[in-house]
């Protein structure tokens, strides 16, 4: 068995922070960057150690990592409320950034520019939730909103909402998104049913129904695409 060493006696290449100092985020493994975030170990772990348990009870999967709960990385002994919230405050920011990014390509020429904006906000969450992403003529972004949430299995999306908020920022154009947290990406018979119901009442509106997009996981599927709108 191995006799526990704590971070601060180890070499200083190897600490995870001097490391990243020295040669910069990118050499970090997940497991260090972790190790990071956590700051100090227990009496008998290190962070790092605490690092790789909570790597393993995500399948060493940062998308699954992100989908994690509070409750559920407390299940790792020495992680307590304080440790998970900043674990989870980093994932945010990631998916924030994934989000900030694809909104900066502005201009929505094809299914999958869309897909780069909903994403980031629909793929790792464990419930359905709809968003509307909101564009002016020329296809220019304007902005994009979650709109509803519901449970694991289906989420119902308010079409007056949706076209009350379209009116209130001058869209010409919107798309819908939601997502399948069975990871199943076909639209359901509700899904071609609001669709087409959206197409019909955005229409009376003059507002065109560019596309709706499901998301499952890291696939997706564009009704537009498939000749569904």
């Amino acid at each position: 068995m191995n006799e526990f060493v704590s971070i601060k006696n180890w070499l200083e290449d190897d600490k995870p922070r001097e490391k990243m100092m020295q040669r910069g985020s990118s050499a970090l493994t997940d497991a260090e960057l972790l190790t990071i975030l956590i700051s100090s170990g227990t009496k008998d772990r290190s962070a790092l150690d605490l690092a790789k348990d909570i790597l393993a009870l995500a399948h060493n999967n940062l998308r699954e990592l992100g989908r994690l709960s509070l409750k559920e990385l407390q299940q790792i002994k020495g992680i307590g409320e304080a440790r998970a919230i900043t674990i989870s405050a980093a994932m945010e920011l990631g998916r924030r950034r994934q989000l900030a990014e694809g909104l900066e390509r502005v201009t929505i020429r094809s299914s999958r520019d869309a897909v780069e904006i909903v994403m980031p906000q629909l793929q790792d969450l464990t419930h359905e939730c709809f968003c509307a992403v909101y564009l002016n003529q020329a296809g220019k972004v304007i902005k994009s909103e979650m709109v509803s949430s519901g449970g694991l299995t289906a989420t119902v999306a308010d079409i007056r909402i949706i076209l009350k908020n379209a009116l209130l920022c001058n869209a010409a154009q919107l798309i819908m998104a939601h997502n399948h947290p069975s990871g199943n990406k076909n639209p359901s018979e509700a899904d071609k049913v609001l669709t087409r119901k959206m197409k019909e009442s955005a229409t009376l509106m003059d507002i065109k129904l560019l596309d709706h997009i499901i998301i499952a996981g890291n696939d997706y599927l564009s009704m537009g695409d498939e000749g569904l709108i």
